[in-house]
C-alpha cells in the first residue's frame, strides 16, 4: 500500500488507542462519583464527553479518507472496517458513562437512597471488562477479546439480580419510588456499557482473523475457550 498508507494507519491507531484510554479514564471517575455522589466530579465527567464527541468525528472522517483514497484490502480493510466500527461504541461509552453522571447529581438530592452493592460490584466487572477490551484492541487478540464476551454474561447476571432488589424495593418503599426509578436507569447505563465492549471485541475477533461472531451461539466462544486453552497446555 505504501509508506504513506502504513502512516495514516499508524495514525489511526494511535488515536483509537488514545480515544479508549480516555474513555476508560472517564468511565471510572463516572462510578468513583457515582459511589460518592461527587457532584463535581460527575460534572467533570460530562464536560469531558465533549472531547470524546470531537475525537469520534475526527477518527470517522480519518477513516473515510482512507477508504477513499487507498482503498485498502483484505487484512487493511477489515482493520479501518473494525476501528470505525469500534470507534463509535466507544463513544458510546463515553456518552453512557455521562449519563451516569447527569443521573448521579440527580440522586445527590436524595438522601434516603443507598446506591446498591450489587451496583457498584457490576461497575468494578465493567470497568474490568473495558481494561481487557482496550488489552485486547493493542494487541489485537482474539482470545482475550472471546474471553471478554464470556465476561459479559456475569454483568448480565447482576444486572438481573439487581432488576429483582431494585423491585422489592420499589414494593417496599413506594415513597422513594422516583429516585429508585432513577437507580434502574442508571443500572440500565452500566449494563448497556458492557453491551458496547461485547461489540468492540466482536469487532476485535473479526479485525484478527475474519471471522463474524455476533450472531454466534454462546456456547460455540465456550468451546473455542476450551479447545484454546487445550492446545495451550498441549493437551
Amino acid at each position: 500500500m505504501g509508506i504513506h498508507f502504513e502512516r495514516e494507519v499508524s495514525r489511526i491507531k494511535k488515536r483509537i488507542l488514545a480515544l479508549g484510554a480516555l474513555v476508560e479514564e472517564n468511565m471510572h471517575k463516572a462510578f468513583v462519583a457515582l459511589e460518592r455522589r461527587d457532584v463535581e466530579l460527575a460534572k467533570e465527567v460530562i464536560a469531558t464527553d465533549v472531547t470524546i464527541d470531537q475525537t469520534e468525528v475526527e477518527i470517522e472522517e480519518d477513516c473515510l479518507k482512507i477508504l477513499a483514497l487507498h482503498q485498502p484490502v483484505a487484512g487493511d480493510l477489515r482493520f479501518i472496517v473494525a476501528v470505525s466500527k469500534i470507534n463509535n461504541d466507544l463513544e458510546r461509552i463515553g456518552d453512557l458513562s455521562a449519563n451516569v453522571c447527569a443521573r448521579t447529581i440527580e440522586l445527590s438530592r436524595e438522601e434516603r437512597i443507598t446506591i446498591p452493592t450489587t451496583m457498584l460490584v457490576m461497575a468494578e466487572r465493567i470497568e474490568a471488562m473495558l481494561a481487557s477490551t482496550l488489552d485486547s484492541l493493542i494487541d489485537v487478540d482474539a482470545e482475550m477479546a472471546r474471553r471478554v464476551l464470556v465476561d459479559d454474561r456475569e454483568v448480565d447476571e447482576l444486572f438481573a439480580r439487581l432488576v429483582t432488589e431494585l423491585k422489592e424495593d420499589i414494593r417496599s418503599h413506594l415513597d422513594l419510588l422516583d429516585p429508585l426509578i432513577v437507580v434502574f436507569t442508571v443500572a440500565r447505563y452500566l449494563e448497556r456499557m458492557a453491551d458496547r465492549m461485547t461489540n468492540i471485541c466482536e469487532d476485535i475477533i473479526y479485525m484478527a482473523e475474519g471471522e463474524i461472531v455476533r450472531h454466534q451461539d454462546p456456547s460455540a466462544v465456550d468451546e473455542l475457550l476450551e479447545e484454546e486453552m487445550r492446545r495451550e497446555n498441549g493437551e
